[in-house]
């Protein structure tokens, strides 16, 4: 899975946010914040990776179970495929 080619991710006012840029942006017009572990996710997803591996990330960075992980990794990308964000 990954993101759709044309998304950034960018500082705006002392928040991260991940917007739309080019031909892109006239499908996407809004703008995603993202915290530290949002990031960290959307970077890695602009790559290119599977939820297993999203979840691995989250295990080695913070330490959290495998279980918890996998539920965070779903609880990020779930709002991100309703609003068409990411190609699987």
């Amino acid at each position: 899975m990954k993101v759709k080619e044309g998304f950034v991710v960018c500082r705006v006012g002392g928040k991260t946010v991940a917007a739309a840029s080019g031909e892109l942006s006239a499908q996407f017009n809004g703008m995603i914040t993202l915290n530290e572990t949002g990031e960290l996710l959307f970077n890695r997803l602009m790559k290119g990776t599977t939820e297993e591996e999203l979840a691995m990330l989250l295990v080695g960075e913070y330490g959290i179970t495998a279980e918890q992980a996998k539920a965070d990794v779903s609880a990020f990308l779930a709002p991100l495929e309703r609003a068409g964000v990411l190609l699987r």
